[in-house]
Parts: C-alpha cells; structure tokens; sequence
C-alpha cells in the first residue's frame, strides 16, 4: 500500500484483531457441535455458519500479513493466541464430520496439521514463568488435532488415522503438564478471561479420549483390551479434572468479578462450550446416561455466556470502528496479542 493511501476505517480496525481473536470461532464452533450433540440442529448450524465466516476473515487477515507485514506476522505466530488458528480449524473440521461433510473435514485436518509443528515451536520457544491462561492452548491446539483425527477416523473406517490421533492427544497431555508448571496461578482471580483454558485443556483432551473411545466402538480393531481399558479411566480421570478446574474457576468468577469485556473473553467460552461437549459424549461413550443431564445444563450456560460476549464485542466493535473513522489516536489495539 502506498504511503499516500489509508486503509478503509473498517479494514485499519481489523487489521488491529489480536491472535487471541481465534478463540472466537473456536467458541462458537464448539458451541455448535454442543448443541448438535443435543439435537439443536436448527441453532447448531447457525453458530456453525458464524463460525466459518469468523475463520475465513481472520485466516485472510492472518494471510494477509505475510508478504504485506512480514515482520509483524512472525511476531503475531510466536503468541500462544497464534494457535488459536490451528485449533479453531479443527473445532470446525469436527463440526463438518459430525455432519457428513468429510472430504472437507479431511482437508481442514491436513490444513491443520501442516501448520501446527511450525506454531508450536514458535510459541514453545518463547513460553517463559508465570504465563497466562493462553499458556495452554500448546495442549488445546495439539489435542484438537486428536479430536478431529478420531471422529473422522470413526466416520470414514479408518483405523490408520485413529493410532495418528493416538500421537497428539498423549503429547496433548504432556503439553498440558508442561504448561501447569508455567501458569502464574494468580491469573485465576487477575486473569481477564484466558485463565479459563487451564481447565478448557483438559476438557478437550476428555473430549479426545472419548472420540478415540467411540472410534473403537465402530467395529475397527484398534488396540488390546488392556489399551482400551487404559483410554477408558484415563478419558474419566481427564474429565473429573475438567470439570473440577470449571467449579473452581466458576467459584472465582464470583468472588472476583470480571464484567468487563476483553477479546480473552473468548478463551471463557470455549472452555464452557468444550466442558459441556466432553461431558456430553463421555456420557454416550462411557455409558454413564446421568452425565446427559449435567452436560445440557453446562451447554445452557455456555450459550448463555457466548451471547454475553458476543454482545460485549459488538459494543467494542462499534467503538473501535467510530475511533478508526475519526482518526483518534487510540486506533491501535490494546487487547493482548
């Protein structure tokens, strides 16, 4: 762009969306595959279609800025909400699967496969002590890849790609480790939203424990029963800890409020959405039909909260856009990067 051009107050507004902006669609596409699981359709592929046309702004934005920015999009991949992008396109290719649109699905994993290794290195090499929430998104995105891995594994009889998901969900689990040691736990009172991934992680790792359980159960041969048993407590053991972290950062909520909006907000409600998507397929997998029940309430209020943020970003938005059109030096964005 020549220096004698500006940007249209919409795009100079856009192009100030931090990474953490993916979290986003990964909050919406999992509340659709929530509210699929069940039997909203109707509503399931209307957060789907919100989902899909956030993933193909930002994944322009985020494009965008590789020949035009470069420096500033190496900055941009080396922020944990970089992985946003890897896990927001494999909540989406889960959600395809679960519809039937599997070549679709297959190309979305691929996508995301390819660019997780050179994210994660990127972000791993710049982890540091006392991280917030977004330490976490290492595991989450990783595990996304186990999730999208199985259920497709499961729709199309593939057993070769059930053991590849095998791989992602144990490093999954050792990301998460890594990371627990690296969360400044004080961010569960500070924390201005992100801090909900410490348990969001490992509710997705439940949630991909239960795809490769499922998988098993299609008639495919995959592992020894002594294997099966093992993926069956720990799929139990990962969601009892997801679920504790959600009572406790629940509890926190209310005794520090945090109602101001924040763009971290997001990473609340992925979390809230992901608990009750785990929770709901580990009651069909686990055969433990009581788990329906606490997981629709979890469901409600995950839809409660992504209306809540949803309204809080479209109240910043138009501020922002009103900022950008005025010039005011305040254009440039303040949420984390």
């Amino acid at each position: 762009m020549s220096s004698g051009s500006s940007p249209s107050p919409l795009r100079a507004w856009w192009a100030q969306r931090p990474p953490a902006a993916g979290a986003a669609v990964m909050a919406t596409g999992i509340v659709s595959v929530a509210l699929h699981l069940t039997g909203h359709e109707s509503l399931s592929r209307t957060a789907l279609v919100l989902a899909c046309a956030a993933w193909v702004t930002l994944a322009a934005n985020f494009v965008h800025l590789l020949p035009a920015e470069r420096t500033r999009w190496t900055t941009r991949a080396g922020t944990p909400g970089a992985l946003t992008a890897v896990a927001a396109t494999t909540v989406l290719g889960t959600r395809f699967t679960l519809l039937g649109w599997t070549p679709l699905a297959a190309v979305l994993l691929t996508s995301a496969a390819l660019l997780w290794p050179g994210l994660l290195v990127l972000v791993v090499r710049r982890w540091g002590r006392r991280m917030p929430g977004a330490v976490f998104l290492g595991c989450v995105a990783t595990e996304g890849l186990a999730v999208l891995g199985a259920t497709l594994a499961a729709a199309t009889s593939t057993a070769w790609l059930a053991h590849a998901a095998l791989v992602p969900f144990w490093l999954g689990i050792v990301l998460y480790l890594i990371a627990l040691f690296r969360f400044d736990l004080r961010q569960v009172a500070r924390g201005r939203g992100d801090h909900w991934v410490a348990g969001g992680a490992l509710a997705v790792s439940a949630l991909a424990g239960a795809e490769l359980l499922a998988a098993a159960g299609t008639g495919m041969y995959l592992w020894n029963a002594d294997d099966q048993a093992v993926l069956h407590d720990l799929t139990v053991f990962l969601l009892a800890l997801g679920l504790a972290w959600y009572a406790v950062l629940l509890a926190a909520e209310i005794v520090w409020p945090r109602l101001r909006y924040d763009v971290r907000r997001w990473s609340t409600v992925f979390p809230l959405g992901m608990t009750a998507a785990a929770t709901l397929s580990a009651a069909t997998v686990l055969d433990a039909p009581w788990l329906e029940t606490p997981g629709r309430a979890l469901l409600w209020i995950a839809v409660a909260g992504w209306l809540a943020v949803a309204a809080g970003a479209v109240v910043a938005a138009r501020a922002g856009l009103r900022s950008a059109a005025g010039g005011a030096p305040g254009l440039r964005s303040t949420a984390p990067r």
